[in-house]
């Protein structure tokens, strides 16, 4: 299985995503992997880890899953892995709920959420984001 991560989506899954059948309520399994420093556009935080740079992102975007009727379910760090094998594990698991696409989508375009993002992108090297359904809804 190969896998890559990424800040952001492309235009085409970008697309494919958001423009994907409504069917209510999901939740995003978020796999990140965190920079060795922060890395802020204007070179502002220098001694910032990527980790406490993303801490604040997710201590923000509590308010931002709640304006659109999402929430925060579960944040952890990776410790081991039992099962598999990656040649490199990821140093964080995150699970947010949201009602539907439309609601993300609304997210991820608010001015209030556009002005957090900074501290996602100064702190994360990638990530992946996977969206589960629960198994008969």
């Amino acid at each position: 299985m190969n896998y890559a991560n990424a800040i952001f989506p492309g235009p085409e899954q970008t697309a494919a995503f958001f423009g994907g059948g409504e069917d209510g309520a999901f939740v995003m399994v978020n796999l990140l992997k965190f920079k060795d420093r922060a890395e802020y556009p204007d070179g502002s935080e220098p001694s910032l880890s990527g980790r406490e740079a993303y801490a604040r992102y997710g201590a923000a975007v509590q308010a931002c899953l709640a304006a659109v009727g999402g929430k925060s379910l579960y944040a952890g760090a990776v410790t081991d892995l039992l099962l598999g094998e990656v040649e490199d594990l990821w140093d964080m698991v995150a699970l947010a709920q949201y009602p539907s696409r439309a609601a993300m989508m609304a997210m991820v375009q608010s001015p209030e959420y556009q002005a957090i993002e900074k501290h996602r992108v100064a702190g994360l090297a990638g990530q992946l984001n996977i969206r589960t359904k629960p198994i008969g809804g």
